[in-house]
């Protein structure tokens, strides 16, 4: 069995400088880079959590999930390297796409929730 490479651990003003270029609705603070994302209900919290947990999982790598009614937190950090890695960084990239994908946007015939709607509002883009 191959030897595992350790992995790179990013410094504070790296994470930030990154963050800040590649994902700036997300923050760095105690250690994790985290992001809030806010929805309309209950359902939309559970269908985050849902697609959150299913992005995590493919990429076996597993962030920390705080929630509430109407509000998702996700926390990232490599536990294994006891800081911020490359893995971060990719899996916070992929959940930001997934979770803020407006298919009206793309013109490709998917058109979307309609969030003027409270009976089908799901996700509060920011």
């Amino acid at each position: 069995m191959a030897e595992r490479q350790k992995e790179r651990v990013y410094s504070e003003e790296e994470i930030r400088e990154r963050l800040a270029r590649e994902l700036p609705k997300w923050t760095y603070e105690n250690g994790w880079i985290r992001r809030k994302y806010k929805t309309h209900s209950w359902k939309g919290t559970l269908m985050v959590i849902n697609a959150v947990g299913h992005l995590a999982e493919a990429a076996f790598h597993h962030p920390d999930i705080t929630a509430s009614y109407a509000w998702v937190e996700v926390r990232l950090m490599n536990h294994a390297a006891k800081g911020i890695t490359d893995k971060d960084f990719a899996l916070a990239k992929k959940i930001e796409e997934v979770i803020h994908w407006q298919p009206a946007k793309e013109g490709q015939g998917l058109e979307g929730t309609p969030n003027s709607d409270q009976r089908f509002a799901y996700i509060k883009y920011d």
